[in-house]
C-alpha cells in the first residue's frame, strides 16, 4: 500500500485543494497523512475568503519523516501557500522528498514553497498564472496547462493551476503512485 502526505498550514487552505486529493487518494486506498503546522484543525477558505469546512490534521510538519512517504501534496490557498513557503518544516520535508526521488504535488498557490526552496529549478511546471514570474525568476519554465508533469532534476513534480484542474491533478498524483 503507498503512503501519501498532504501539509499545510493551519489557515487558509483552499478547502477543494485539500478535500479533494485527500478524498482521491484515500478511495484508492493510499495510506494518506494530513500534517499541519500545528497539529489539530486546518480552517480551509473558499476563494481565500468564505469559511469552509474544518479538517482534522494527523500530526505536525516537525513530526514527519518524508522518507516513510511515497509523495507530498501541497494544496494552495493564497494565506496557506504565502506561510507555508517559509516554514522550517514545510521545507525541510520537500527538499529531502526531492532529494530522495518522492513525487511532490502542488496546486495553485503550492509552488511558492518549492520557488522557496529552490526546487523549480530547470523544472517545467504550472501554478496559479500569478506565481509565473516567481517561477521564472527562480529557475523555472512557467506552462499555462491544467496540469504538468516533469521528472527532470531526479524527482517528479506535479503540478496544476487552480480548483478546477483538480481532476487532472488527482489522476496524475495517483499514476505517481502506480
Amino acid at each position: 500500500m503507498s503512503n501519501a502526505l498532504i501539509i499545510s498550514t493551519n489557515y487558509g487552505t483552499e478547502t477543494d485543494e485539500l478535500n479533494k486529493p485527500l478524498a482521491a487518494l484515500r478511495e484508492a486506498g493510499v495510506n494518506t497523512t494530513v500534517a499541519s503546522v500545528g497539529g489539530g484543525g486546518i480552517q480551509t477558505l473558499g476563494g481565500d475568503r468564505a469559511a469552509g469546512p474544518v479538517v482534522g490534521s494527523d500530526t505536525t510538519l516537525s513530526s514527519i519523516d518524508p522518507s516513510e512517504y511515497d509523495i507530498v501534496v501541497i494544496p494552495g490557498g493564497t494565506l496557506n501557500a504565502d506561510s507555508l513557503r517559509i516554514d522550517p518544516g514545510a521545507q525541510r520535508i520537500v527538499q529531502d522528498a526531492a532529494a530522495a526521488g518522492t513525487p511532490v504535488a502542488a496546486i495553485c498557490h503550492g509552488p511558492w514553497l518549492l520557488v522557496n526552496t529552490g526546487l523549480v529549478t530547470g523544472k517545467t511546471l504550472t501554478s496559479y498564472p500569478s506565481l509565473a514570474v516567481d517561477v521564472i525568476n527562480a529557475g523555472g519554465t512557467w506552462v499555462d496547462e491544467e496540469v504538468s508533469v516533469d521528472d527532470a532534476e531526479g524527482f517528479t513534480l506535479i503540478t496544476s493551476r487552480n480548483p478546477d484542474d483538480l481532476p487532472a491533478f488527482n489522476s496524475a498524483i495517483l499514476d505517481a503512485l502506480g
